[in-house]
């Protein structure tokens, strides 16, 4: 399995238990791409506590069928075989049926409520605020942040308090990730003009949540172990609430999608276990697709979003989404997901059975709630077949 590693703007570097992030200063004459250079530095960079006890995650093999019926533009509707238990490793493409296939590595079952790269992304962030005796988390995201929840479910696994200022209003009918959100953290809702300046807001609410005698950091600033940063109170205008109790209260921001280097190192993590021969080796090539984007991969996925009408739901994907879903018991959700899964099956068909095509199934489909809230007429037609 080939891994390329993009970004040149930020270089991670780690010993046991410590994390230092720097920016690396670009030069305009040279081109470089920054490596690792020796699986010793990874392991290294690995060395460390992590939430998940094992980063196993499941492997399907899903077979793609024509069907012999064809969509009114003239493509043919495809059908899918699940095999739940595919054999794999570096000769998996010699072993392949004729018929074009690809793989989902089922990070959707790493956690019955947590979003799968969501929990690879808190999966060294986590240990991280443990080893460090915090006792209050406070993030941000929309009305149905993914990772809103995610926060709000694993700090209350651990017995850390979150706080998750929300944007927009609350909604008639708690749902979804909201709803999740709400049974283990303590909400806020900020207004849509407040949450623009949301470093603000979230140092604001942290200090009101530490108090006198408590201390206040971001999660960047654990990663430098010399620094001790208290974040000082912002002067704008709030209706966000505090709490009574600040006794030695310890605060840490973190940033609206877990934004940190310490997140990459889960998904690090999940490649090594990936490589190894048993599974996708480090022989055959691997197309890695994952339906989730962070950094600057968010903001190029939000322009294009907005110029070519992604992340609507459009006529016949819900029903897709039932096909796939009868058909191998893979549930996915019409926004993210599905638009991953049919790039995983048209490579497969492209590339014939040698294709290595591997989807990472993160979840979200606690989604599909809210999106059936905003998109009625889709969800009520849908039928029973």
């Amino acid at each position: 399995m080939l891994v390329k590693l993009l970004p040149r703007s930020a270089v991670v570097s780690a010993a046991k238990r410590d994390v230092h992030s720097c920016l690396v200063a670009a030069n305009a004459k040279e081109n470089s791409v920054l490596k690792l250079s020796t699986v010793e530095f990874v392991s290294k960079l690995l060395d460390r506590r992590w939430a998940l006890r094992i980063p196993d995650a499941q492997i399907h093999q899903v077979m793609v069928c024509g069907s012999g019926r064809f969509k009114q533009q003239g493509s043919e509707v495809l059908e899918f075989r699940n095999n739940s238990g595919p054999s794999l490793g570096d000769s998996m493409a010699a072993r392949n049926l004729r018929q074009p296939v690809f793989y989902v590595v089922r990070d959707d079952l790493l956690h019955p409520l947590v979003n799968g790269n969501k929990a690879r992304k808190l999966d060294a962030l986590l240990p991280l605020l443990e080893d460090n005796s915090v006792t209050d988390v406070v993030t941000c995201g929309g009305c149905q942040s993914a990772h809103a929840a995610a926060v709000a479910v694993s700090c209350a696994e651990r017995g850390l308090k979150t706080h998750l200022l929300l944007r927009g209003e609350q909604p008639e009918i708690l749902t979804g990730y909201t709803l999740i959100s709400t049974l283990h953290g303590n909400i806020n809702y900020v207004e849509r003009s407040l949450y623009a300046r949301r470093d603000e807001i979230l140092s604001r609410h942290a200090n009101m949540i530490a108090g006198s005698n408590g201390s206040v950091q971001w999660l960047s600033d654990l990663l430098e172990p010399a620094s001790v940063y208290h974040v000082p109170p912002k002067q704008i205008v709030s209706q966000l609430d505090g709490s009574s109790n600040t006794m030695n209260k310890k605060v840490i921001i973190i940033n609206e999608g877990a934004g940190d280097a310490v997140a990459l190192l889960g998904v690090i993590r999940l490649v090594q276990y990936l490589s190894q021969g048993h599974l996708f080796g480090k022989v055959q090539a691997v197309k890695i697709i994952v339906d989730a984007g962070t950094g600057t991969t968010a903001v190029g996925l939000g322009l294009g979003a907005l110029c070519l009408g992604f992340g609507n739901v459009l006529k016949g994907e819900v029903e897709e989404c039932q096909r796939i879903a009868q058909q191998t018991g893979i549930l996915v959700d019409p926004i993210y997901t599905l638009a991953a899964w049919e790039l995983a099956a048209q490579l497969s068909q492209e590339q014939g059975a040698s294709a290595g095509v591997a989807m990472l199934h993160t979840g979200g489909t606690l989604g599909i709630f809210g999106l059936a809230q905003r998109y009625k007429p889709h969800f009520q037609n849908l039928k029973a077949h």
